[in-house]
């Protein structure tokens, strides 16, 4: 058999790292031959936060930051490759996310805006690159998100039971996937982004290591309340969302009416509110299915028994269980994305997205 190598690569609106992976797509299914995280220089994730902020439109700064991030991406490929003893001219080639800064799909000329400059990845590794993925869903009147739902159906999808695949990155989005073959997938609203913003800004870490600090908090049901009145939360699908809305504005925004409250008590009110938005989207689907999760949020303890007292008739499992490491899971689904692009298959959903129809997503960045 022939092997299918192909690399996929994806930094998340967490901007936690560069997730790499070395993936074998030749029997159908993916076999990962080789992981790799890189992380973001302190510098650059200085610059790609203030990038996100929807106030801030400095083009130098996108324009350095796009090739700051190319040069970041090709360093995580090179030191992937390194690891193994496949030859770069063996992967077909690179499928890159890209780091979101901007995704707007209500505006009159909607856009999403993914930086991390593919023809740098493609000089730099020496390998055909993929980029790109959203702008075509865009231009057909899709939301150009969430792309992973196809990637799920193809490789999770199960006609002996219906399943939710549950992704808790920076923003949390489901699939689900009825055995009948009906998929539909959308972003439920904040993940971790909330949860590691507030934790950042009394801890010297980036994140609430297992949702320790957040279990020590109470719920402050009142300050919940007035976060899910947003009208995000009661938008029919489709829709997808990001930090563009979920930000440090818009949480201090609701903590000014609640000036008494606790650190420990905020954490733990967001960590309900990433698990409470996540379970009335799948309670209008199932109150008994089996949701397998991937993403970091599947390693916050408290947002995941929070989840389960939500779903009580609901089983909550990792992805590992159906055959995919969950931390890796987006990662391959740039992989894939890349395949399906160089074998001419479409690899969008418009049940999902919105788009008018099916279409091949990304563009071409050849290594020479």
């Amino acid at each position: 058999m022939i092997p299918q190598i192909y690399i996929g690569l994806m930094s998340g609106t967490s901007m936690d790292g560069v997730d790499a992976v070395l993936v074998d797509f030749s029997d159908g299914s993916p076999k990962v031959l080789a992981t790799h995280d890189e992380p973001i220089p302190n510098g650059l994730l200085t610059h790609l936060h203030r990038l996100a902020d929807p106030k801030v439109g400095d083009i130098n700064l996108l324009g350095e930051c796009d090739r700051a991030s190319g040069e970041l991406f090709a360093t995580a490929v090179n030191n992937l490759v390194e690891k193994t003893n496949w030859d770069r001219e063996q992967v077909i080639a690179i499928g890159s996310h890209g780091q979101t800064v901007r995704h707007m799909p209500n505006l009159p000329y909607p856009f999403s805006l993914q930086i991390g400059d593919a023809s740098t990845i493609a000089v730099q590794t020496q390998i055909d690159t993929v980029a790109d993925f959203r702008r075509k869903d865009i231009a057909l009147g899709g939301q150009g998100a969430p792309l992973v739902p196809a990637f799920h159906r193809a490789m999770f999808g199960s006609n002996l039971k219906d399943r939710v695949i549950l992704n808790i990155g920076g923003i949390a989005n489901i699939t689900w996937l009825a055995k009948d073959g009906t998929t539909s997938g959308f972003d439920t609203g904040p993940g971790n982004t909330l949860l590691d913003l507030w934790y950042s800004q009394h801890h010297d870490t980036n994140f609430d290591r297992s949702g320790l600090w957040g279990a020590t908090g109470e719920v402050n049901n009142n300050l919940l309340t007035r976060m899910l009145s947003h009208p995000y939360f009661a938008m029919a699908a489709p829709k997808s969302t990001g930090r563009e809305l979920f930000n440090a504005s818009w949480l201090n925004q609701h903590l000014s009416h609640f000036p008494a409250i606790q650190p420990q008590d905020v954490q733990a009110t967001l960590a309900q509110l990433t698990a409470q938005s996540i379970a009335l989207d799948i309670l209008t689907l199932s109150e008994t299915t089996d949701i397998f999760v991937c993403g970091g949020g599947l390693f916050n303890d408290d947002i995941i028994n929070k989840l389960q007292k939500l779903l009580p008739k609901c089983t909550i499992q990792s992805t590992a269980v159906i055959g995919i490491e969950p931390q890796w899971v987006e990662a391959i689904a740039f992989a894939w994305l890349a395949f399906c692009f160089v074998n001419k298959q479409s690899s969008n959903l418009p049940a999902v997205t919105g788009a008018k129809k099916a279409a091949i997503l990304g563009a071409f960045y050849p290594a020479i």
